[in-house]
């Protein structure tokens, strides 16, 4: 079974992507989206953590672009509609509210 985890708020004013990542299985991946993209600069210890763990990272083109990240290659750029097919490619999603 697999879950798709959304995380939107930024690493460095919270815990939830270092919760996710703890919880996070094999199978699951990620999806960045708002300000939780800020976790791909370069070098930082979210970014750090989201390698290491060497799961599926998805992040949203849109706000990776409005954010002027650069994507490292273990990242893979999805759309709003890339984003509905994650949903449907899941067992479950679980948004990080």
């Amino acid at each position: 079974m697999s879950t798709l985890h959304v995380l939107s708020h930024s690493p460095f004013t919270d815990s939830r992507l270092g919760s996710c990542l703890r919880l996070c299985g094999a199978h699951d991946a990620v999806l960045l989206c708002g300000d939780a993209t800020y976790a791909l600069q370069t070098g930082s210890a979210p970014f750090q953590a989201l390698q290491a763990k060497a799961l599926d990272v998805f992040v949203l083109a849109e706000d990776a672009q409005a954010r002027g990240l650069s994507l490292p290659d273990w990242a893979k750029s999805v759309d709003y509609p890339g984003f509905v097919q994650l949903s449907i490619d899941h067992d479950k999603v679980n948004t990080w509210l």
